[in-house]
Protein backbone atom coordinates (compact mmCIF):
# COMPACT_ATOMS: atom_id res chain seq x y z
CA UNK A 1 0.00 0.00 0.00
CA UNK A 2 1.27 3.51 -0.79
CA UNK A 3 2.29 5.59 2.23
CA UNK A 4 0.17 8.70 2.78
CA UNK A 5 2.33 11.54 4.08
CA UNK A 6 1.46 14.95 5.56
CA UNK A 7 2.86 17.92 3.66
CA UNK A 8 6.00 18.43 5.78
CA UNK A 9 7.11 14.79 5.45
CA UNK A 10 6.13 14.68 1.78
CA UNK A 11 8.39 17.64 1.02
CA UNK A 12 11.29 16.06 2.91
CA UNK A 13 10.94 12.61 1.31
CA UNK A 14 13.91 13.23 -0.98
CA UNK A 15 12.46 11.35 -3.97
CA UNK A 16 11.16 12.52 -7.38
CA UNK A 17 7.71 14.10 -7.18
CA UNK A 18 5.09 13.33 -9.83
CA UNK A 19 2.20 15.75 -10.18
CA UNK A 20 -0.58 13.78 -11.89
CA UNK A 21 -2.94 16.74 -12.38
CA UNK A 22 -3.74 18.04 -15.85
CA UNK A 23 -1.24 20.26 -17.71
CA UNK A 24 -3.39 23.34 -17.13
CA UNK A 25 -3.49 22.75 -13.38
CA UNK A 26 0.27 22.22 -13.34
CA UNK A 27 0.95 25.43 -15.27
CA UNK A 28 -1.26 27.42 -12.92
CA UNK A 29 0.84 26.30 -9.97
CA UNK A 30 2.91 23.34 -8.82
CA UNK A 31 5.47 22.24 -6.26
CA UNK A 32 8.85 23.55 -7.49
CA UNK A 33 10.85 20.60 -8.78
CA UNK A 34 7.81 18.39 -9.40
CA UNK A 35 7.34 16.80 -12.84
CA UNK A 36 3.96 16.73 -14.54
CA UNK A 37 2.71 13.20 -15.34
CA UNK A 38 -0.93 13.96 -16.18
CA UNK A 39 -3.52 11.25 -15.82
CA UNK A 40 -5.95 13.33 -17.92
CA UNK A 41 -5.50 16.07 -20.48
CA UNK A 42 -7.24 19.36 -19.71
CA UNK A 43 -10.14 18.42 -21.96
CA UNK A 44 -10.45 14.92 -20.50
CA UNK A 45 -10.44 16.30 -16.96
CA UNK A 46 -13.20 18.77 -17.87
CA UNK A 47 -15.29 16.00 -19.45
CA UNK A 48 -14.97 13.71 -16.41
CA UNK A 49 -15.79 16.61 -14.09
CA UNK A 50 -18.90 17.49 -16.06
CA UNK A 51 -20.03 13.86 -16.01
CA UNK A 52 -19.51 13.73 -12.24
CA UNK A 53 -21.77 16.77 -11.76
CA UNK A 54 -24.44 15.54 -14.14
CA UNK A 55 -24.52 11.77 -13.49
CA UNK A 56 -22.55 11.15 -10.32
CA UNK A 57 -19.36 9.44 -9.19
CA UNK A 58 -19.91 6.00 -10.75
CA UNK A 59 -20.46 7.35 -14.27
CA UNK A 60 -17.43 9.65 -13.95
CA UNK A 61 -15.28 6.77 -12.66
CA UNK A 62 -16.18 4.55 -15.61
CA UNK A 63 -15.43 7.30 -18.10
CA UNK A 64 -12.13 7.93 -16.36
CA UNK A 65 -11.21 4.26 -16.67
CA UNK A 66 -12.07 4.30 -20.39
CA UNK A 67 -9.78 7.28 -20.90
CA UNK A 68 -6.87 6.05 -18.78
CA UNK A 69 -6.89 2.37 -19.78
CA UNK A 70 -4.95 2.80 -23.06
CA UNK A 71 -2.43 5.07 -21.30
CA UNK A 72 -1.31 2.75 -18.50
CA UNK A 73 1.82 1.38 -20.15
CA UNK A 74 2.90 4.84 -21.27
CA UNK A 75 2.38 6.26 -17.77
CA UNK A 76 4.63 3.56 -16.29
CA UNK A 77 7.31 4.14 -18.95
CA UNK A 78 7.27 7.89 -18.33
CA UNK A 79 7.42 7.39 -14.55
CA UNK A 80 10.41 5.08 -14.90
CA UNK A 81 12.26 7.66 -16.99
CA UNK A 82 11.56 10.36 -14.38
CA UNK A 83 12.10 8.21 -11.27
CA UNK A 84 14.20 5.17 -12.20
CA UNK A 85 15.20 4.32 -8.63
CA UNK A 86 11.98 2.59 -7.57
CA UNK A 87 11.03 5.38 -5.14
CA UNK A 88 8.59 8.15 -5.96
CA UNK A 89 6.09 10.60 -4.45
CA UNK A 90 2.76 11.27 -6.19
CA UNK A 91 0.10 13.90 -5.68
CA UNK A 92 -3.02 15.35 -7.27
CA UNK A 93 -5.29 18.23 -6.22
CA UNK A 94 -6.97 16.87 -3.07
CA UNK A 95 -5.12 13.60 -2.56
CA UNK A 96 -7.98 11.63 -4.05
CA UNK A 97 -8.62 9.28 -6.94
CA UNK A 98 -5.94 10.44 -9.37
CA UNK A 99 -2.93 10.15 -7.07
CA UNK A 100 -4.25 6.93 -5.48
CA UNK A 101 -4.75 5.36 -8.92
CA UNK A 102 -1.27 6.25 -10.17
CA UNK A 103 0.33 5.15 -6.89
CA UNK A 104 -1.44 1.76 -7.16
CA UNK A 105 -0.31 1.42 -10.78
CA UNK A 106 3.33 2.20 -9.93
CA UNK A 107 3.34 -0.29 -7.08
CA UNK A 108 2.02 -2.96 -9.44
CA UNK A 109 4.76 -1.98 -11.90
CA UNK A 110 7.45 -2.72 -9.32
CA UNK A 111 8.02 0.50 -7.38
CA UNK A 112 9.10 -0.45 -3.85
CA UNK A 113 8.39 2.91 -2.21
CA UNK A 114 5.43 5.04 -3.31
CA UNK A 115 4.19 7.96 -1.21
CA UNK A 116 1.12 10.12 -1.77
CA UNK A 117 0.36 13.55 -0.33
CA UNK A 118 -2.44 13.79 2.21
CA UNK A 119 -4.97 16.37 0.93
CA UNK A 120 -2.86 16.86 -2.21
CA UNK A 121 -1.64 20.08 -3.77
CA UNK A 122 -4.28 21.94 -1.75
CA UNK A 123 -2.31 21.09 1.40
CA UNK A 124 0.88 22.37 -0.23
CA UNK A 125 -0.77 25.71 -1.00
CA UNK A 126 -1.85 26.12 2.63
CA UNK A 127 1.71 25.33 3.66
CA UNK A 128 3.15 27.87 1.20
CA UNK A 129 0.99 30.77 2.36
CA UNK A 130 1.56 29.99 6.04
CA UNK A 131 5.34 29.79 5.50
CA UNK A 132 5.55 33.04 3.55
CA UNK A 133 3.37 34.83 6.09
CA UNK A 134 5.49 34.01 9.13
CA UNK A 135 7.72 36.81 10.50
CA UNK A 136 10.88 37.27 8.47
CA UNK A 137 13.88 39.44 9.33
CA UNK A 138 13.70 41.42 6.09
CA UNK A 139 16.18 44.03 4.91
CA UNK A 140 15.03 45.99 1.88
CA UNK A 141 17.49 47.25 -0.73
CA UNK A 142 16.23 50.45 -2.33
CA UNK A 143 17.34 53.11 -4.75
CA UNK A 144 16.10 54.90 -7.84
CA UNK A 145 15.70 52.99 -11.09
CA UNK A 146 19.08 52.24 -12.67
CA UNK A 147 20.95 51.97 -9.38
CA UNK A 148 21.90 48.36 -10.20
CA UNK A 149 20.05 46.80 -7.29
CA UNK A 150 19.88 43.36 -8.94
CA UNK A 151 23.66 43.24 -9.40
CA UNK A 152 24.08 44.45 -5.83
CA UNK A 153 21.77 41.71 -4.52
CA UNK A 154 23.86 39.14 -6.37
CA UNK A 155 27.00 40.55 -4.76
CA UNK A 156 25.40 40.50 -1.31
CA UNK A 157 24.64 36.81 -1.88
CA UNK A 158 28.23 36.14 -2.94
CA UNK A 159 29.41 37.78 0.28
CA UNK A 160 27.28 35.42 2.37
CA UNK A 161 24.00 37.28 2.80
CA UNK A 162 20.62 35.59 2.49
CA UNK A 163 18.96 37.01 -0.64
CA UNK A 164 15.52 36.55 -2.19
CA UNK A 165 15.56 37.90 -5.76
CA UNK A 166 11.88 38.58 -6.41
CA UNK A 167 12.46 39.90 -9.94
CA UNK A 168 14.32 36.76 -10.95
CA UNK A 169 11.48 34.61 -9.58
CA UNK A 170 8.86 36.76 -11.36
CA UNK A 171 10.95 36.84 -14.58
CA UNK A 172 10.42 40.59 -14.76
CA UNK A 173 12.53 43.63 -13.86
CA UNK A 174 9.61 45.58 -12.47
CA UNK A 175 9.21 48.52 -14.87
CA UNK A 176 7.42 49.07 -18.18
CA UNK A 177 10.66 47.84 -19.77
CA UNK A 178 11.07 44.95 -17.34
CA UNK A 179 9.48 42.19 -19.38
CA UNK A 180 11.51 42.78 -22.55
CA UNK A 181 13.72 39.83 -23.37
CA UNK A 182 12.39 37.80 -20.45
CA UNK A 183 10.64 34.40 -20.62
CA UNK A 184 6.93 34.20 -19.86
CA UNK A 185 6.08 35.12 -16.29
CA UNK A 186 4.72 32.52 -13.86
CA UNK A 187 1.19 32.89 -12.59
CA UNK A 188 0.82 34.70 -9.27
CA UNK A 189 0.13 31.31 -7.67
CA UNK A 190 3.37 29.84 -9.01
CA UNK A 191 5.23 33.03 -8.07
CA UNK A 192 4.12 32.42 -4.48
CA UNK A 193 5.33 28.82 -4.73
CA UNK A 194 8.72 30.05 -5.97
CA UNK A 195 8.98 32.57 -3.14
CA UNK A 196 8.32 29.70 -0.71
CA UNK A 197 11.06 27.65 -2.36
CA UNK A 198 13.46 30.58 -2.16
CA UNK A 199 12.77 31.09 1.54
CA UNK A 200 12.48 27.42 2.43
CA UNK A 201 16.00 26.79 3.68
CA UNK A 202 16.75 30.27 4.95
CA UNK A 203 17.61 30.94 8.58
CA UNK A 204 14.78 32.86 10.24
CA UNK A 205 17.26 34.39 12.68
CA UNK A 206 19.36 36.05 9.95
CA UNK A 207 18.41 38.98 7.68
CA UNK A 208 16.89 38.22 4.29
CA UNK A 209 17.64 40.86 1.66
CA UNK A 210 14.98 41.75 -0.91
CA UNK A 211 14.74 44.54 -3.46
CA UNK A 212 12.25 47.35 -2.88
CA UNK A 213 9.38 46.47 -5.21
CA UNK A 214 5.85 47.46 -6.00
CA UNK A 215 3.41 44.72 -5.04
CA UNK A 216 3.03 43.81 -8.71
CA UNK A 217 6.23 42.64 -10.37
CA UNK A 218 4.94 42.64 -13.92
CA UNK A 219 1.66 40.76 -13.46
CA UNK A 220 2.94 38.56 -10.61
CA UNK A 221 1.73 39.76 -7.22
CA UNK A 222 3.81 39.59 -4.04
CA UNK A 223 1.65 37.98 -1.32
CA UNK A 224 -0.05 40.54 0.94
CA UNK A 225 1.46 39.27 4.19
CA UNK A 226 5.00 39.29 2.79
CA UNK A 227 4.58 42.66 1.07
CA UNK A 228 3.40 44.22 4.33
CA UNK A 229 6.58 42.97 5.99
CA UNK A 230 8.63 44.50 3.15
CA UNK A 231 6.93 47.85 3.64
CA UNK A 232 7.62 47.81 7.38
CA UNK A 233 11.21 46.55 7.11
CA UNK A 234 14.33 48.76 7.30
CA UNK A 235 15.33 50.23 3.93
CA UNK A 236 18.89 50.70 2.73
CA UNK A 237 18.69 53.40 0.04
CA UNK A 238 21.62 53.33 -2.38
CA UNK A 239 22.10 56.83 -3.75
CA UNK A 240 23.60 56.93 -7.25
CA UNK A 241 23.61 60.04 -9.51
CA UNK A 242 21.26 60.17 -12.46
CA UNK A 243 24.05 60.15 -15.05
CA UNK A 244 25.44 56.87 -13.70
CA UNK A 245 21.97 55.37 -13.49
CA UNK A 246 21.22 56.33 -17.09
CA UNK A 247 24.46 54.65 -18.12
CA UNK A 248 23.41 51.49 -16.28
CA UNK A 249 20.05 51.46 -18.07
CA UNK A 250 21.72 51.79 -21.45
CA UNK A 251 23.95 48.85 -20.56
CA UNK A 252 20.98 46.76 -19.36
CA UNK A 253 18.47 47.59 -22.12
CA UNK A 254 20.32 49.25 -24.98
CA UNK A 255 20.91 46.03 -26.93
CA UNK A 256 17.18 45.17 -27.05
CA UNK A 257 15.07 45.65 -30.21
CA UNK A 258 14.10 49.27 -30.81
CA UNK A 259 10.46 48.43 -31.47
CA UNK A 260 10.14 46.80 -28.06
CA UNK A 261 11.78 49.75 -26.32
CA UNK A 262 9.42 52.09 -28.19
CA UNK A 263 6.42 50.02 -27.11
CA UNK A 264 7.59 50.29 -23.50
CA UNK A 265 7.86 54.09 -23.79
CA UNK A 266 4.31 54.17 -25.17
CA UNK A 267 3.07 52.11 -22.21
CA UNK A 268 3.95 55.02 -19.90
CA UNK A 269 3.09 57.86 -22.28
CA UNK A 270 0.18 59.08 -20.11
CA UNK A 271 2.58 59.54 -17.23
CA UNK A 272 5.40 60.99 -19.32
CA UNK A 273 3.09 63.38 -21.16
CA UNK A 274 2.98 63.93 -24.94
CA UNK A 275 6.04 66.22 -25.08
CA UNK A 276 8.41 63.88 -23.24
CA UNK A 277 7.01 60.82 -24.98
CA UNK A 278 7.74 62.40 -28.35
CA UNK A 279 11.23 63.42 -27.21
CA UNK A 280 11.99 59.90 -25.95
CA UNK A 281 10.81 58.26 -29.17
CA UNK A 282 12.83 60.71 -31.29
CA UNK A 283 15.93 60.06 -29.16
CA UNK A 284 15.40 56.32 -29.55
CA UNK A 285 15.05 56.68 -33.32
CA UNK A 286 18.35 58.61 -33.36
CA UNK A 287 20.10 55.96 -31.21
CA UNK A 288 20.49 58.44 -28.35
CA UNK A 289 19.79 55.84 -25.69
CA UNK A 290 21.23 57.95 -22.88
CA UNK A 291 18.61 60.61 -23.58
CA UNK A 292 15.83 58.01 -23.56
CA UNK A 293 17.07 56.76 -20.19
CA UNK A 294 17.20 60.25 -18.68
CA UNK A 295 13.67 61.07 -19.83
CA UNK A 296 12.18 57.88 -18.45
CA UNK A 297 14.16 58.20 -15.21
CA UNK A 298 12.51 61.55 -14.53
CA UNK A 299 9.17 59.72 -14.38
CA UNK A 300 10.43 56.72 -12.41
CA UNK A 301 12.27 58.90 -9.89
CA UNK A 302 9.10 60.89 -9.20
CA UNK A 303 7.14 57.67 -8.69
CA UNK A 304 9.77 56.20 -6.39
CA UNK A 305 9.93 59.37 -4.27
CA UNK A 306 6.19 59.12 -3.67
CA UNK A 307 6.61 55.56 -2.40
CA UNK A 308 9.60 56.55 -0.28
CA UNK A 309 7.56 59.29 1.39
CA UNK A 310 5.28 56.64 2.94
CA UNK A 311 8.18 55.12 4.88
CA UNK A 312 9.19 56.50 8.29
CA UNK A 313 12.45 58.47 7.85
CA UNK A 314 14.06 56.71 10.81
CA UNK A 315 13.72 53.40 8.95
CA UNK A 316 15.76 54.60 5.95
CA UNK A 317 19.53 54.30 5.79
CA UNK A 318 21.10 56.23 2.89
CA UNK A 319 24.40 55.09 1.38
CA UNK A 320 26.23 57.20 -1.26
CA UNK A 321 27.36 54.89 -4.06
CA UNK A 322 29.42 57.19 -6.28
CA UNK A 323 32.82 55.74 -7.26
CA UNK A 324 32.22 52.48 -5.37
CA UNK A 325 32.43 49.10 -7.07
CA UNK A 326 29.51 46.74 -6.57
CA UNK A 327 31.69 44.48 -4.39
CA UNK A 328 32.84 47.40 -2.19
CA UNK A 329 29.30 48.71 -1.90
CA UNK A 330 27.99 45.29 -0.81
CA UNK A 331 30.75 45.00 1.76
CA UNK A 332 29.95 48.49 3.06
CA UNK A 333 26.25 47.64 3.38
CA UNK A 334 26.92 44.43 5.26
CA UNK A 335 29.47 46.04 7.58
CA UNK A 336 27.03 48.81 8.46
CA UNK A 337 24.36 46.21 9.11
CA UNK A 338 26.39 44.40 11.78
Amino acid sequence: MPTVLPIERFLEAGVPVLDVRSPGEFTQGHIPGAVNLPLFSDGERAAVGTLYKQQGRDAAMLEGLRIVGPKLATLVEQARSIAPGGKVAVHCWRGGERSASVAWLLEKAGYVNVATLAHGYKAFRHHVLASIGQPWNLQVLGGFTGTGKTRLLQQLRQQGAQVLDLEALARHRGSAFGGIGQPAQPSTEQFENLIWAGLRHMNLGRPVWVEDESQLVGHAKIPDAFFLQMRNAPLTFVDLPLTERARNLVEDYGFLPKEELAAAVLRIQKRLGPQWTKAALEALDNDNLGKVAEITLAYYDKTYRRGLAHRPPEGIRRIPATNLSVADLAQHILEDDQ
